[in-house]
């Protein structure tokens, strides 16, 4: 039933639309058209993966899937790292057995293997033939061109910076338009390697916690191409003939090849992740303790989380979180911003019912399930400037306004999915 958290939801959508159509560089250009379909487009795509039988069952059998990616990893680590991992035979008594989930040994590693696969895939033709196959869905149904429909696609595969070298002969001939719209959904989307970590991190604490985690990562897309074009809309003057070459994309000499480079490329990942975790905590504890120096307010020390909970918490309570939650939730979303989704993912799985109740968790799970972070902005800073040296200035003058429309564009997932009855969700 339509009731008012629904409506709230609704409201949400209306604001941020509104609020991008307010910095849009041209206000008279709104692409109403791009705007209802990708919105229904999202709605639909929930409502068919959650509500038609057929479909919930592929969803929930990706899902099994992906738990079984995460024990299958499990029994790896626990083969190099022994009772360290969480294995049989700990050689101390145990009396909190969640003090063994460990990130470094429960969620990067899943990474790693999944990387491998990915790679795997690609040389056996699967994964560029799904690819292709989103990046045909995206030319046709979003009026994106080849090349950017193509990177579109598989940025949700393979990462906000690994998508785009899939064009990487065509960057330099981009519209201005179009090289922000790839910006943005890098940030909007999460990789493929990441999206099973963040299932992990999540078990236990929401009910069929993959079958979110992948819906989001999938349906994210779509807002990012509409908020991009709100913000940045298209010139159609200054596009250039297309001529890319997916097949010269990436190459690999056999499946041995393909699995120990792909190990290799997910090692740099894991170590980038989880530098990036020590140095963003290591600042951010910093931070707080120079606001403790200040004494407490309204009975508790300020904190960074607290002060990001009380700017987020009204962007929080339009998505469709009520009031009561609200900072929690808009607490979530600045460590998002600050700390990386990693972070905000940990957080939220140690959120107690009290704090957020099912339907604000499944919220939470749309809004945070995207790559715009600071650290987000200095990695396709450093990714652009070795594909496409020539436009370095433009993705500097254009990244922030990127990481703002990614960030919102899972806040509008979010608000998309609230919209619906919560009688869809999958349990």
């Amino acid at each position: 039933m339509f009731g008012l958290e629904n409506a709230q939801s609704l409201l949400g959508i209306l604001l941020i639309l509104f609020l991008c159509w307010a910095l849009s560089e041209q206000r008279r250009r709104f692409p109403w058209r791009l705007a209802a379909g990708a919105i229904l487009a999202q709605a639909a795509l929930v409502a068919i993966l959650f509500g038609v039988p057929a479909a919930r069952q592929v969803i929930s059998g990706a899902g099994a899937a992906v738990q079984g990616l995460s024990a299958s990893t499990q029994a790896g680590v626990k083969f190099v790292f022994g009772f360290l991992a969480g294995a049989d035979g700990q050689p101390y008594p145990v009396t909190d057995p969640t003090s063994l989930f460990l990130l470094g040994f429960r969620v990067l590693p899943v990474i790693l293997v999944i990387c491998a696969l990915s790679a795997l895939l690609w040389h056996w033709k699967v994964l560029k033939w799904l690819i292709q196959g989103f990046g045909f869905v995206f030319e046709r149904a979003m009026g994106l061109r080849g090349a950017p429909a193509l990177a579109t696609a598989a940025t949700i595969f393979m990462g906000q910076v690994e998508g785009p070298i899939f064009i990487r002969a065509y960057l330099a001939h981009l519209t201005r338009s179009e090289l922000f719209l790839l910006l943005t959904v890098g940030m909007s989307c999460v990789a493929g390697s990441t999206v099973v970590a963040y299932a992990t991190i999540l078990q236990g604490v929401l009910p069929n916690a993959a079958a979110h985690v992948l819906t989001a990562s999938l349906i994210s897309a779509p807002a990012g191409v509409l908020l991009a074009r709100i913000l940045v809309p298209r010139d159609p003057a200054a596009e250039a003939p297309e001529a890319y070459d997916l097949a010269a994309a990436k190459t690999y000499e056999s499946s041995i090849d393909a699995l120990m480079r792909g190990s290799s490329d997910g090692l740099q990942i894991v170590l980038a992740v989880g530098s990036t975790l020590v140095v963003f905590v290591a600042l951010v504890a910093m931070a707080d303790g120079l606001l403790g120096l200040l004494g407490p307010v309204a009975g508790a020390p300020i904190s960074i989380e607290r002060v990001l909970g009380f700017v987020f918490s009204p962007l929080a309570f339009a998505i469709g979180i009520p009031w009561r939650e609200a900072h929690t939730a808009g607490a979530l979303l600045g460590v998002k911003l600050v700390l990386t989704e990693f972070t905000a993912f940990i957080d939220l799985a140690k959120t107690g019912p009290n704090q957020l109740s099912e339907r604000s968790r499944v919220l939470m799970t749309y809004a945070l399930c995207g790559f715009a972070n600071i650290a987000s902005v200095g990695i396709n800073v450093a990714g652009y400037s070795i594909l496409v040296p020539e436009r370095r200035g433009e993705v500097m003058a254009m990244v922030w306004k990127a990481c703002f429309a990614g960030f919102l564009a899972t806040c509008l997932t979010a608000a998309v999915v609230g919209v619906l009855p919560a009688s869809i969700y999958p349990k």
